[in-house]
């Protein structure tokens, strides 16, 4: 399979059995994968942040919330995306019977860093837009507590609301707000050598 990655082009089906026997993540779009890089100590804390942020939030609700190993495709142009945090409502959809690549979720959480912020804002936030169950689009710093909500209006345009330290930000898509500081509690604290 080592091969495959070397290729320059696939089908989807090539891509997805190739994927699934694969050790490391990769995207795939226009017939090419791209393979996902490690993220930082920071991205890291911040996605899990909120996605326990998230998760809590949800309790008891007929919402569940994935993280970056469920896949996500964009049927208008055949992608497949591997988001930092996905909510889903209701029943799943998935690809195949596989339950590897979700169809339909609610809510898309993109935490940025240095080399994904300009595809995270452009190409892929345009790609998410076309997929009918999204309502929102969370992008989040890695840097510094500061939270963007693209909500998708009645007329389907893309409002945005951002939020910062101390400030709640409002999901209505999933009827639920979450406190800024909860998603970053710990990131950027600083720890003495013991």
């Amino acid at each position: 399979m080592a091969d495959a990655a070397a290729r320059t082009r696939m089908s989807e089906d090539e891509y997805l059995a190739f994927e699934r026997a694969s050790d490391e993540k990769h995207e795939f779009a226009d017939g090419e994968i791209f393979a996902m890089a490690g993220g930082t100590f920071e991205h890291s804390t911040v996605a899990q942040g909120i996605g326990g942020v998230l998760r809590a939030a949800l309790q008891g609700r007929r919402c569940t919330v994935q993280n970056s190993d469920m896949k996500v495709y964009i049927p208008s142009t055949g992608r497949y995306v591997y988001p930092d945090a996905i909510v889903v409502c209701g029943r799943p959809e998935f690809r195949d019977d596989n339950r590897d690549v979700l169809l339909n979720p609610r809510v898309v959480v993109e935490v940025l860093s240095p080399t994904s912020e300009a595809y995270d804002r452009g190409d892929k936030f345009a790609n998410y837009r076309s997929i009918p169950s999204l309502k929102q689009y969370v992008i989040v710093s890695q840097d510094k507590p500061y939270i963007e909500v693209y909500t998708r209006q009645d007329d389907g345009a893309w409002g945005l609301r951002d939020y910062g330290a101390g400030q709640t930000a409002a999901l209505p898509a999933i009827e639920c707000a979450i406190e800024v500081d909860q998603v970053y509690a710990g990131v950027f604290e600083q720890y003495d050598d013991e």
